[in-house]
């Protein structure tokens, strides 16, 4: 006999969907806090402008892939064996657009826009995740899911506001948008059989390697060099806490609630990097620049209520 709970309000939900209530709790701080380091990033990377593109993608994920290798459990090996080819296909192309594509996109884009046109661009990720996924998976896509996804667009815009560009800077914020969608939507089936922890030390590798492989091509043999110690101090908060930590949590909450509600949390990134980017003094954290944090951040009851809506549904289903 199917037993019930009560909640405080007196209405009756069914234990697994309780539960589905509870995991969404869980995993959307989880999604928050990756993204909020990830918006750190950018500042990190304000200080490595004069280091080679590839060799720093090199030295950060392959630091990274050591780090996260002891806790990728001892079936890590016979779960890589497990994996079929077209799996590792994934993985290769989840590496190369979602990871060295993306940053690489991300610095062709500036080199003719300024940095709010990437910025608004790759805001528009929950949009494109919220209607990609649900496709992909045979259903139609949420409303509630979409509405949030725009709301965070919105706030993207109203953070970085619009900046001068050309045809080749937007041309290169659309692929940092591809980028960002892909980091999201290429690992969905891939972290089931991997897991968060063992699939961004895989990736990591993966990356690392095809870093190492465009380095070599496009600048020869000064694609690696000995970073000073700022660098060096970037390098190793980009490798230790962005990567190892942000991947990880990134991974573990879109586990938990999906990643179209997880996406909506890359809303935060813009709002992480304008608050860091004076502590560089790499630019200001001004008026316009809360409002459109504000805007980011009252979207955060909705997603809650997404969640909320999306176990009642399920609960009822199953019923």
């Amino acid at each position: 006999m199917t037993s019930w709970k009560w909640t405080l309000n007196r209405t009756a939900v069914l234990p697994s969907v309780a539960a589905m209530n509870a995991t969404t709790v869980r995993g959307a701080p989880l999604a928050a806090f990756a993204c909020v380091l990830v918006g750190a990033s950018f500042t990190a990377n304000s200080v490595l402008g004069n280091y080679p593109y590839a060799g720093g993608q090199f030295l950060r994920y392959g630091l990274a892939c050591l780090l996260l290798a002891p806790f990728t459990g001892s079936d890590a090996r016979a779960r890589l064996r497990a994996l079929t080819a077209r799996q590792w296909a994934r993985l290769a192309l989840l590496a190369a657009v979602g990871m060295v594509g993306f940053n690489l996109a991300v610095i062709a884009a500036e080199r003719s826009a300024e940095p709010a046109v990437p910025g608004v661009f790759v805001g528009c990720a929950p949009v494109a995740v919220a209607i990609i996924v649900p496709l992909l998976e045979g259903r139609r896509p949420r409303r509630i899911v979409l509405y949030g996804a725009s709301l965070v667009a919105v706030g993207a815009f109203t953070v970085q506001g619009w900046g001068r560009t050309d045809g080749a800077g937007i041309a290169f914020s659309g692929c940092a948008l591809a980028g960002e969608v892909g980091f999201a939507v290429l690992a969905v089936p891939v972290l089931r059989p991997l897991g968060p922890r063992l699939l961004s030390a895989t990736v990591c590798g993966v990356a690392a390697v095809e870093a190492a492989a465009v380095g070599l091509t496009v600048d020869g043999a000064g694609w690696l060099r000995r970073p000073d110690g700022t660098e060096a101090a970037a390098l190793l908060w980009q490798a230790a806490v962005v990567t190892v930590v942000g991947f990880v949590c990134w991974y573990m909450g879109m586990q938990r609630i999906g990643a179209e509600r997880a996406t909506l949390f890359s809303g935060l990134i813009p709002v992480a990097a304008a608050a860091t980017a004076p502590l560089v003094g790499t630019g200001s954290y001004g008026a316009v620049q809360a409002a459109g944090s504000a805007r980011r951040c009252r979207s955060g009851p909705g997603i809650g209520r997404v969640g909320a809506v999306s176990a009642r549904v399920s609960g009822c289903r199953r019923g």
